[in-house]
């Protein structure tokens, strides 16, 4: 259980990608992220073992779970491609790659895994604007809309700052949280997954949220989010 204590720590770009997977796919993604130092190199690969991660998410040993687990890492292994844009000689163009180089399931429970090499840099080098957790912040979260307003929130926070605004057009935002494919009604959106997870945030993470809708005439065109981090104290206070 000491993993619980482990740092996660991604690329800002990572926080506002995969808006697809489960809650439940979040958290193992986040157990494998876990694993990454800041001597962790491309190439690395890393092995887990499925009764940790069964302790880790608090779940009964059984092979119900077991098969959970395996059938989180397929859908990690489908729903991770990744895409960027590039520009060669002055010429736009979209860079489609994976987060996973690899991942490798042995009869005993054993898991090997390692990143891709276009997306390693992401995961690894700790340059700037990253952000980071400690695995047992992440359990306690239940939606995955939440986790994924979590890793935006420090992703977009100045240091330490008590204020925090997150601002994006509708698209941009049903796209963090619901991914490039799927698509609600403005209403259903806000209620379903934005005030969701600005509930669960603010009871579980001590902060207190300010949603403003961004409206063009009668039409929503975006959101902007103040969050105040009640945990912080104000300079000016």
């Amino acid at each position: 259980m000491s993993r619980q204590d482990y740092l996660i720590v991604q690329a800002n770009d990572l926080a506002r990608a995969f808006g697809n997977l489960s809650s439940f796919e979040h958290k193992i993604l986040d157990y494998c992220f876990s694993f990454v130092t800041e001597g962790s190199k491309t190439d690395d690969a890393f092995k887990a073992n499925c009764l940790d991660i069964i302790r880790h998410m608090g779940l009964v040993k059984s092979g119900t779970n077991y098969e959970r687990i395996i059938k989180a890492f397929r859908a990690l292994n489908e729903k991770t491609a990744l895409y960027f844009e590039v520009n060669r000689n002055g010429k736009r163009g979209i860079l489609m790659t994976q987060l996973f180089d690899h991942i490798e399931f042995l009869e005993n429970g054993q898991v090997e895994f390692s990143f891709s090499r276009t997306a390693a840099p992401y995961v690894f080098a700790l340059r700037k604007n990253y952000y980071s957790f400690k695995l047992s912040q992440l359990a306690v979260i239940k939606s995955k809309y939440s986790l994924i307003l979590l890793k935006l929130w420090e992703a977009n926070r100045q240091g330490k700052n008590k204020y925090t605004e997150i601002s994006g057009s509708l698209e941009e935002w049903q796209e963090w949280f619901l991914g490039k494919e799927r698509r609600w009604p403005s209403g259903r959106f806000k209620r379903d997954a934005l005030e969701l997870a600005i509930k669960e945030i603010e009871t579980k993470s001590n902060a207190e949220c300010t949603l403003t809708t961004v409206k063009n005439g009668r039409s929503v065109v975006g959101y902007q989010l103040q969050i105040n981090d009640l945990k912080v104290v104000a300079k000016n206070g």
